[in-house]
Order: C-alpha cells, then sequence, then structure tokens
C-alpha cells in the first residue's frame, strides 16, 4: 500500500520583519560636520549638517549618533547628539535670515561702530610681546581649498569676495602655543576636531562681527585659534579677536585695501606692496610684511608686528623683520 508523504513547508522570517522597529527621523538643529568615524577623524566629502533638514537615525552610541545622509557614497556618518538637540520651528526658520545679514555686511558699517563706540584704534594690553597678523585673500584660499564649508557658496555678494579676511593673530615664537590648555583639547584640536572644541566666551558683537570677518567661523577656525594661538596673548577671548578685528579692518580701510581690489585678476610684486604699506603706515613699515603665495595665487599676508602702540603705523615700529616669503602672485577675482 503506497504511503502519502506531505511535506511541509516552514518559513521562518527574520526577527528584522517580525517586529520591525519604526524608522526614526530627526531634523538637524546646527549646521555639524558629519563624519565617517566616531573618532570624528574622516569627513569625506566635507559633509554638514543643514539646519532644518531631517536625517534618519540609524544608532545613538555615547553622546554620538549614527545617520543616514542620502546621496551621499559614505551615507553613514556620525555626528554628536547635540546636533539634534530641541529647538523651536521658528528658531530653524530665522537661519536662511542670518545667511543673508552675513552677505549684506560692509566693511563702512564695521569702521562706523567701531567709530560710534571709540574702538577703532584701541588695542587692548597683551602680554605677548611680538605678534604675526594672518590675513587671507579669500578667492585664493577657496580657489585651493574649494572642499571647505565656508567656500562651497562664495559669491560676490559676501565680505571676503574684494576685502582681506582674519586667519589669526599669533603671538611669537611660533613655538608659543597651547598656554594653559587642557591636554583633551589640545587633543581634539591637533585631530582636526574643531567642532567638539569648548565654546568661547564671546560677547554678542564680538561673535557677530567674528562671523563675518573670519569666513572659517563656520567652520570652527575661531575655536581653533583662540586655543592654539589666541591662549598666548594675554587677554580674554573677546579682547583678542576685538584686537585681531581692529587690525584687520585698518588694513582694509587703507590704502593696501585699495590696491588689492584695484588690482584683481593682475600678477602683483611684493615690493610694490611693501611700497604701499610704507606709503600708508609709514617708512619701513612694509619690511615687516611678508605674502604668501599657492598656485600662482597670493594667498595671506603677514604683517609681523611688536606690542608697542594702538595703530599698525606703530605696532610696525618694534616689529620682527622676516626674510622668508612669496615674491610675486596674481590677486584671485571670485569664483572658481
Amino acid at each position: 500500500m503506497n504511503k502519502l508523504i506531505i511535506s511541509v513547508l516552514v518559513v521562518v522570517l527574520p526577527l528584522s520583519l517580525m517586529a520591525k522597529k519604526p524608522v526614526k527621523y530627526e531634523k538637524a538643529t546646527k549646521s555639524c560636520e558629519a563624519f565617517n568615524n566616531m573618532k570624528h577623524t574622516s569627513n569625506s566629502n566635507d559633509i554638514s549638517l543643514k539646519v532644518g533638514q531631517e536625517y534618519r537615525i540609524l544608532q545613538e552610541n555615547k553622546g554620538q549618533i549614527l545617520i543616514l545622509v542620502e546621496g551621499e557614497r559614505v551615507a553613514q556618518r556620525w555626528v554628536d547628539e547635540g546636533c539634534f538637540s530641541d529647538i523651536k520651528t521658528q528658531e530653524s526658520k530665522t537661519e536662511p535670515k542670518k545667511e543673508e545679514e552675513k552677505k549684506t555686511f560692509s566693511l563702512s558699517s564695521l569702521l562706523k561702530s567701531m567709530k560710534d563706540k571709540g574702538t577703532e584704534n584701541q588695542i587692548h594690553k597683551s602680554t605677548s610681546k611680538q605678534n604675526l597678523l594672518a590675513i587671507s585673500w579669500q578667492n585664493a584660499f577657496c580657489q585651493t581649498h574649494q572642499y571647505k564649508k565656508e567656500c562651497k557658496n562664495m559669491s560676490s555678494k559676501d565680505f571676503g569676495a574684494f576685502e582681506f579676511v582674519l586667519h589669526g593673530l599669533w603671538p611669537q615664537p611660533r613655538n608659543n602655543q597651547y598656554c594653559n590648555v587642557d591636554k583633551k583639547q589640545v587633543g581634539m584640536d591637533k585631530n582636526k576636531q574643531w567642532h567638539r572644541l569648548n565654546k568661547l566666551e564671546l560677547t554678542p558683537e564680538v561673535r557677530t562681527n567674528l562671523a563675518k570677518l573670519m569666513p572659517g567661523y563656520g567652520s570652527n577656525l575661531h575655536k581653533h585659534e583662540w586655543i592654539k594661538h589666541g591662549t598666548c596673548y594675554g587677554t580674554n577671548a573677546s579682547d583678542y579677536y576685538a584686537d585681531a578685528m581692529n587690525l584687520l579692518t585698518q588694513v582694509n580701510s587703507s590704502k593696501v585695501g585699495q590696491f588689492f581690489k584695484q588690482n584683481i585678476g593682475k600678477t602683483i610684486r611684493l615690493e610694490d606692496v611693501r611700497k604701499v604699506f610704507d606709503k600708508e603706515f609709514g617708512a619701513g613699515a612694509g619690511k615687516h610684511v611678508t605674502m604668501n603665495c599657492q598656485r600662482g595665487l597670493v594667498t595671506e599676508l603677514w604683517l609681523h608686528l611688536g606690542n608697542k602702540g594702538n595703530t599698525l603705523s606703530e605696532l610696525f615700529k618694534t616689529g620682527e623683520r622676516p626674510n622668508r616669503t612669496c615674491h610675486k602672485g596674481r590677486i584671485d577675482a571670485v569664483g572658481f
């Protein structure tokens, strides 16, 4: 007698399908960098969160969040949990206004503000006897650093399109760095985890002006410059940056600033730049100025200053006379 054998196929569903967790999305409340790893040492394509945009939350671990950035080759990114802190909808809507304020900022408005407050020629007393003011020609910087956050959307409306911007004010000698800075902060700085550095105590006026005169502020350059150099200057962070912006403004509002605007697109020589400094700030001032170049473009001017006086004319008199420099380069126009 034949036996009828019935096979029963049992399908075992994965647990992920049997009890699937709901997909979680959160709106970013800060423009944080999005890193490839938890150590925040790599950020391919220089990705940053967009304030107000929703991101899928994949994992939360020890104060960090793994998110999905759609459209990126490396889509899974790690950010600090503070990038998704609670925030009112209205605050998110004001972000575009801040960007617009940045574009409409002018040098004349800053000069007027400084004159009204009587701070145009006041330099705070620092303990560093020699300082180096590094100011950047932002068009050339962005030409050679197109991946930088502050360079991706740069246009002719930005302050740095026709003016020098602040890189830093560095107490000399160059090894005079990280004065009384916590080792953990030093480590994060050297690993370029600038967004994780402590927030600086700045007055509202200094913070507002700094965000405009230092485009790298958006990449937390101000935090890096403060703990590496500013801590050795001998003042608090607000006074340090007030002095740096004061000196930068003196350059931009001088014949030096006019010279660079008038020669955009042309190749200039260091000797001509130094002559303009001599005419504006006194005989011999130009010998304290060096020029940095990259790919044939003038990227920065370095002003070597003493600490006796309030104006560049006075500060140049006791500054060092450097030797190493670039002797000629082209003044780049905005755009790639």
